[in-house]
């Protein structure tokens, strides 16, 4: 017999909701599947998730009804297939940030010749990426809509850091799990959050990438960051253009953005 579902914290407020296996199961799968360069056989997923073989199986087939899944019939490997994109594309389209955001990012992208980057701050476990701009000449990152970067890395995690509300000894807790190319210790970083929480904007300048600068600010959703937008370029070309200017000017940005959403 399973032992019974752990409480979870509910999304909102302080009551708190129960697990249900299967779901989480499915979730995890279709995630291992997003990050997967190839398609996965039933053994393969079952062994990275630490599911029952049969009960992986069970959820795939489901899955693979409902359209969120495809099977390769001689492979036997699972594959995302285009109910994901569609559930995606449903839910951009009645995001409210998603819609206000892009053209602000389409301006900044144009005014700097730098890619612009909107993203949904979910706690401290991940932020996601919701809208972008690219000018022809922006440096080309591995990002795109839907990808996920740990909640407090580079510059936008010192927003959630600074703006989030989280418990210090929390945040400090998963700082050490972070991943960087020239990684601050945490005296430095605590040093870039306070600065952050009182210039209203953060820059990284190499830490998180070599080479390339991070500007974010956070938009703010009764007084704690939901969202962040963010710049990012080449280190030189962006301090030939100012990096303190570009990060006041989105912090203007990300302000008026707040204003924007709150409103609605």
């Amino acid at each position: 017999m399973n032992p019974p579902a752990d409480p979870l914290p509910a999304a909102t407020g302080g009551d708190t909701i129960r697990a249900v296996p299967a779901v989480t199961r499915a979730i995890a799968i279709l995630r291992l599947l997003a990050r997967s360069e190839a398609p996965l056989g039933v053994q393969a997923i079952a062994r990275a998730l630490g599911i029952v073989p049969s009960t992986c199986l069970h959820i795939l087939r489901a899955l693979v009804a409902e359209e969120m899944l495809v099977v390769d019939p001689a492979t036997k490997r699972y594959a995302l297939a285009s109910g994901i994109l569609a559930l995606a594309r449903g839910m951009l389209r009645n995001d409210p940030f998603s819609n206000l955001a892009q053209p602000v990012l389409d301006r900044l992208a144009g005014q700097y010749g730098t890619t612009a980057i909107g993203v949904e701050a979910m706690g401290l476990e991940h932020m996601v990426v919701l809208a972008i701009a690219r000018p022809g000449q922006a440096l080309r990152l591995q990002v795109d809509v839907g990808s996920r970067y740990p909640a407090l890395i580079s510059a936008t995690g010192r927003c959630v850091a600074a703006f989030g509300g989280h418990p210090a000894r929390e945040v400090e807790r998963r700082f050490h799990a972070l991943r960087w190319e020239n990684p601050p210790t945490l005296e430095q970083w605590r040093g870039d959050v306070e600065a952050t929480r009182h210039s209203g904007y953060a820059i990284d300048e190499g830490r998180y990438i070599a080479g390339v600068t991070v500007i974010a600010a956070p938009v703010l959703l009764r007084g704690r960051v939901s969202h962040a937008l963010v710049i990012v370029g080449v280190s030189e070309q962006l301090r030939r253009q100012g990096v303190l200017e570009m990060g006041a000017a989105l912090k203007e940005e990300a302000a008026a953005l707040s204003r924007r959403l709150e409103s609605l």
